[in-house]
């Protein structure tokens, strides 16, 4: 192989390389975003929610048995 053959080869995995990087940390960066509070929408909004509910059941499911 000649030098401009390794310069396009390592061109390339470099540029391969970048590439997934970028794809990762916007891939990491939006999943991120769902764990923080946005006002309801949010993954974390909706585990609170649920966690509430259950709550409230528990409290009911306590005073029925006494």
């Amino acid at each position: 192989m000649t030098l401009q053959d390794w310069a396009a080869f390592a061109l390339s995995i470099t540029s391969l390389v970048g590439a997934f990087a970028l794809m990762i940390r916007w891939m990491v960066k939006h999943y991120l975003i769902e764990l923080k509070n946005n006002g309801g929408s949010s993954v974390k909004d909706q585990v609170e929610r649920l966690e509430s509910r259950v709550d409230q059941i528990y409290l009911l499911l306590c005073e029925r048995d006494k």
